[in-house]
């Protein structure tokens, strides 16, 4: 970088003032009024007139589009305030108001899907077929379906409007928690505090005796917040349960499988072909064990590096090595990272009150993301920033997508960022400068499959699991940590010799309300762009093209279409899966033969 590069992210070049600025004030109000005034353009039109009355309707869902991109803008800077600093009460309180802002919107959303519901099948062909609205045919199809499927209008309302202070308030009171908590660790016989995200980054420090010392004092903080979490937890699930059994919903991941827009199949293939495919990365484990002088490895010696000296880079360092790499596959891609990184819309800097955790936010009113991470200078962070800013390209590139388009799943969400950060990782290993530096490199590889097949494999478990006894009732803390000990043996498939009881409380995902089953579209994310990079690499000179046309794709397709056009392949097959997890087999191979 021609600069020097600083770890803290500008938001003031989109609203000045923080979480006291006029501008965001006025903006969220301006927003606010555009929506009263959707929902009344919504809750007059009269579609079962003939023709659909589709001049009215292209005029609403022109309306529509422009709406929920000021929301997203909104809620995308209410996100980074409450993650820069969780003690920033005033950020906290927008937070509140952010839910009841999506209530409202989640309001008009369905009274205009029910709306949809209304116009005559034979009617609803020719609309969906005409020029004006060919362009945004499935996510409208997605709508009408969506709503043939719900209650009616006025008790989807309720749900959400109960939902502000039930269902969004229990998240909520998660993040409150965590935001109070803090770990003591002694440091050369010096007591320090840590925030949660700083005391989690230490777990990967090479030394095991800090390490167990990291882990024990995080499992001491998780254990007595225990109950305030379980409640937590319970509530939430509670909360989707008495809704989806309202719906006549049997399945608890009727929800998650619809947002994800992938079929139940696609999902069994995925995960039968990683359960076939474990023992190469079992034999790692048994090998890092042996490496480590141990029988067997614990859950915190999982991410640890093997090696004592940990490299560690400085943030223009990550960054420069970042941008070098994605330019050997997508100049684009890293012209799109500099100016990322030039612009400050990275918040990276290693501080207390900041939240755990790394996400990328997009503001498409503005035309710019932001990231949030914690960085510490190791390989994984260097990792998690490639990852961030893969998210970041994904929204760039379709930028100038309608509205309603750019609203792409979680899974596919994860592609993107899996993608650049398996760029990063793979161009790592080529350019080793030492048998020792390959073979750390390496590790950094094999862990992140680990993570995916095993770690998230174990997430996956748990919820299917709790969710089948919550039915039932309220789930105790004590069967809580049973059932997580219980998922992480089988996913791990017994090669550790110590689990994370606590784990459900300590995982922010277990805890959003945003998504449900907030771990699977990792994993699928993961593989998709294994399948992805493997292509690139076959067409090199016009994968370029070729990955942005699919990325700008993913809101308005299903996954299963979205690979058979772009990628020629049945995802409800293990061809595809087994293909993918045989490129992270092959890393440990060549690990172990070193």
């Amino acid at each position: 970088m021609e600069q020097t590069l600083h770890p803290t992210w500008d938001l003031d070049v989109i609203f000045p003032g923080g979480s006291d600025s006029k501008a965001f004030h006025t903006y969220l109000q301006s927003t606010q009024e555009e929506m009263k005034n959707l929902f009344n353009t919504v809750s007059y039109f009269s579609p079962k007139q003939r023709d659909g009355d589709k001049e009215t309707l292209v005029l609403l869902i022109k309306q529509l589009e422009a709406t929920m991109k000021k929301v997203r803008e909104a809620f995308a800077f209410i996100s980074c305030l409450s993650a820069q600093n969780l003690k920033d009460e005033k950020a906290n309180l927008l937070v509140s108001r952010r839910h009841e802002i999506k209530a409202e919107m989640d309001t008009i959303q369905t009274t205009f899907e029910q709306k949809l519901v209304d116009i005559p099948d034979i009617v609803w062909d020719q609309l969906v077929k005409s020029e004006d609205l060919v362009d945004v045919a499935y996510v409208l199809e997605e709508f009408r379906n969506h709503a043939k499927e719900q209650l009616v209008r006025d008790q989807e309302v309720l749900i959400n409007d109960l939902a502000i202070d039930g269902y969004h308030a229990w998240g909520q009171m998660y993040d409150v928690i965590i935001g109070n908590m803090s770990v003591d660790m002694v440091e050369d016989g010096e007591t320090k505090s840590y925030s949660i995200g700083q005391a989690t980054n230490k777990l990967t420090h090479p030394n095991r005796s800090y390490r167990k010392q990291v882990f024990q004092q995080l499992d001491k903080a998780w254990k007595n917040n225990a109950s305030l979490f379980g409640q937590t937890l319970n509530h939430l699930a509670g909360f989707r349960l008495q809704t989806y059994k309202h719906r006549n919903w049997n399945e608890v991941l009727q929800e998650p499988l619809a947002l994800n827009r992938m079929r139940k199949e696609t999902l069994d293939a995925m995960w039968t072909a990683i359960k076939k495919y474990k023992h190469p990365f079992v034999e790692y484990l048994m090998n890092k064990a042996k490496l480590l002088g141990l029988n067997k490895l614990s859950i915190y010696d999982v991410g640890a590096p093997v090696n004592k000296v940990v490299k560690t880079s400085s943030f223009e360092e990550g960054a420069d090595f970042i941008v070098e790499h994605f330019n050997q596959f997508s100049p684009q891609m890293a012209d799109f990272a500099k100016m990322a990184f030039e612009n400050r819309w990275i918040e990276a800097e290693d501080r207390p009150n900041k939240r755990p955790g790394g996400f990328c936010t997009s503001f498409p009113d503005s035309k710019q993301t932001r990231i949030f991470m914690t960085y510490s200078g190791t390989s994984s962070n260097i990792a998690t920033l490639a990852h961030e800013l893969g998210h970041a390209y994904h929204q760039h590139v379709m930028n100038d997508v309608n509205g309603l388009n750019q609203r792409y799943a979680m899974n596919v969400a994860e592609t993107a960022s899996t993608f650049a950060e398996m760029v990063v990782a793979d161009a790592s290993v080529k350019s080793a400068r030492s048998i020792a530096e390959k073979k750390s490199l390496l590790e950094d590889k094999i862990q992140r499959s680990i993570a995916f097949f095993m770690n998230i494999h174990s997430r996956f478990i748990f919820e299917r699991r709790f969710y089948e006894e919550r039915k039932q009732g309220l789930v105790p803390v004590k069967r809580l940590n049973d059932l997580m000990i219980e998922a992480q043996k089988e996913a791990y498939c017994d090669a550790l010799s110590e689990y994370d009881p606590n784990f459900w409380a300590s995982k922010l995902h277990f805890h959003i309300t945003r998504v449900p089953f907030y771990n699977f579209p990792y994993t699928f994310g993961y593989l998709f762009s294994l399948g992805i990079y493997a292509k690139a690499q076959e067409n090199e000179d016009s994968f370029e093209d070729a990955y942005i046309s699919l990325l700008r794709d993913t809101g308005r397709m299903n996954v299963e279409d979205l690979a058979k056009k772009h990628l020629d392949t049945d995802l409800t097959k293990p061809e595809f899966w087994e293909a993918a997890i045989q490129l992270c087999v092959n890393d440990v191979d060549e690990y172990l033969s070193l």
